[in-house]
């Protein structure tokens, strides 16, 4: 097969993903891998969707964890190429070997820990690096010491890269400031699958509101509680579904302290980590994210829309860009409990019509944020950097895609 040729149909399954073409273009995902949260998820779908777009994914994994044993895109290759710090740029030429003897023809990075090997692994091979901006990097921790350090090993790693793919326009703006701009930029939203969701009613009191994170401060979990109490004093009856494990022991000791001192605990469920988002979904009347900061496009947010579960947002970064208030959803201001126990207490009241914002949220991720057009974006910036002389599909480019 020419490679240089636009991918054709195949009566045969591809090796690995769903679609139907395959092609001997094959790029190297280097991902942290000990957890399995948004970006990870983002890694997860494009390795199952790009391969319907002439593209075959493989991972190598800098450390232990959750990614392995949770991703979907099984079939996929995954190594394990352990960095035993922050700065072991030793793991480089282990990578740079998988590149060869494998045929990989790009490398493609989603962190700062990731773009500092993965650039030298790529320099090493002889082959080019795009990198993928998820959070905006000084913003990303509540460790301003790490934040700065990761900025700078970041930057640090952005020399001679082919690419940068910020998820959404607040990162494109923020890249823009630190001096990235024109060709090397190419913003491509994140998406979600599309889920075939049986006829809902609207719910009834009382409410079940849902959250779903790697809980750590910068998540806002405090402020979800508070507005329960609040919204509990006022008379509104509701119940919080809390899904997700915790950063630290430590944080989650606080939050617990927290919940006892409002006496929050017959109202909250704490489920912990789930690999079955669908399950959990189903269980939420809306979905609340009361992040502070460090948000790019949250694919939790995607998940809720595409399961048809309103949503009520912080209205930081890149959320506002998902969420148009009163249509697919509703915007807070970030850290005030007030607003946010207005804001479901208006959902719950019936001043929002609910069934209105289940089809708007629907619509739109359908349209504008599924898994298909985020693996097209991608693929179409792999075609601009390996030189592919694929004809881009002008249906599904939006005109902020630019080069």
């Amino acid at each position: 097969m020419n490679l240089d040729e636009k991918p054709r149909a195949s009566s045969a399954a591809p090796d690995f993903g769903e679609g139907g073409r395959v092609s001997g273009r094959r790029v190297l995902h280097v991902v942290n891998g000990d957890l399995y949260s948004g970006a990870e998820r983002v890694q997860d779908l494009l390795a199952l969707g790009l391969a319907g777009f002439g593209y075959r994914v493989g991972f190598v994994c800098l450390k232990k964890g959750l990614f392995a044993s949770n991703r979907h895109a099984r079939k996929a290759p995954l190594h394990e190429v352990l960095m035993h710090s922050r700065f072991d740029i030793g793991c480089a030429k282990r990578i740079a070997s998988i590149v060869r003897r494998e045929g990989y023809a790009l490398v493609h990075t989603h962190t700062a820990r990731s773009a500092l090997v993965g650039r030298l692994a790529a320099s090493m091979a002889g082959v080019p690096m795009v990198h993928h901006v998820h959070s905006p990097t000084a913003r990303d921790t509540e460790n301003v010491l790490r934040n700065r350090m990761n900025a700078w090993l970041e930057r640090c790693s952005m020399a001679g890269v082919a690419c940068l793919m910020p998820v959404s326009s607040s990162l494109e703006h923020d890249l823009a400031k630190r001096g990235y701009v024109g060709e090397r930029v190419r913003m491509v939203a994140n998406g979600v699958p599309v889920v075939q969701l049986p006829a809902r009613a609207a719910p009834v009191p009382p409410w079940t509101i849902g959250t779903m994170a790697l809980y750590r401060p910068r998540k806002g979990l405090e402020v979800l509680l508070d507005a329960l109490a609040l919204l509990r004093d006022r008379g509104t009856s509701m119940r919080l579904l809390a899904v997700g494990p915790f950063d630290t022991e430590t944080y989650r000791a606080a939050i617990m302290t927290q919940c006892d001192a409002l006496a929050l605990n017959p109202l909250v469920e704490w489920t912990g980590f789930t690999d079955d988002v669908t399950a959990q979904f189903q269980r939420m009347d809306a979905f609340v994210l009361p992040s502070l900061y460090g948000e790019g496009m949250p694919m939790v947010v995607l998940e809720a829309m595409a399961h048809g579960t309103p949503v009520v947002a912080s209205a930081v970064e890149g959320v506002p860009e998902v969420i148009v208030h009163g249509r697919t959803g509703l915007l807070v201001p970030p850290g005030d409990a007030q607003a946010l126990a207005t804001a479901l207490q208006e959902l719950t009241g019936g001043r929002h019509d609910w069934a209105a914002m289940r089809g708007g949220a629907l619509q739109m991720q359908r349209e504008r944020f599924s898994d298909q057009s985020m693996a097209r974006g991608v693929a179409e910036v792999y075609d601009r950097v390996l030189g592919n002389r694929n004809e881009p599909n002008l249906a599904m480019t939006e005109t902020r895609y630019r080069w």
